[in-house]
């Protein structure tokens, strides 16, 4: 049993999302939970906030147990840039891009997939 969610238009760089992410793929729920909790990221909120969501799917929907859920795939994909232009000398202006993050979490039921 897999369930996933999804967190779309996030104000900040899929960059700096990839690697909170990376610290935990492939890591328990509560594992996972706890290590968002303490990061000093701007990240880990919006991945903490997704993975919650994920668990109350899994939970509400299909009636899986809360402790063994474990991060079977977390990524973090590019959305929108938001367009903006500063201006420069002599009349000229630079462009500045802002990007936006998509963050998708699938968490599966441990218990189940190793039989």
């Amino acid at each position: 049993m897999q369930v996933s969610a999804h967190l779309r238009e996030v104000r900040i760089s899929p960059q700096k999302t990839r690697l909170v992410a990376d610290m935990v793929r492939g890591k328990t729920a509560a594992q996972a939970l706890s290590i968002l909790r303490y990061l000093p990221q701007k990240a880990s909120y919006f991945i903490e906030k997704c993975l919650n969501s994920a668990i109350a799917n899994a939970e509400n929907n299909l009636g899986a147990d809360v402790d063994d859920l474990r991060i079977s795939e977390i990524y973090v994909n590019q959305g929108m840039k938001l367009k903006r232009i500063r201006a420069r000398a002599r009349g000229r202006a630079n462009r500045i891009l802002k990007p936006y993050s998509a963050i998708t979490i699938t968490v599966s039921d441990t218990t189940k997939e190793s039989r």
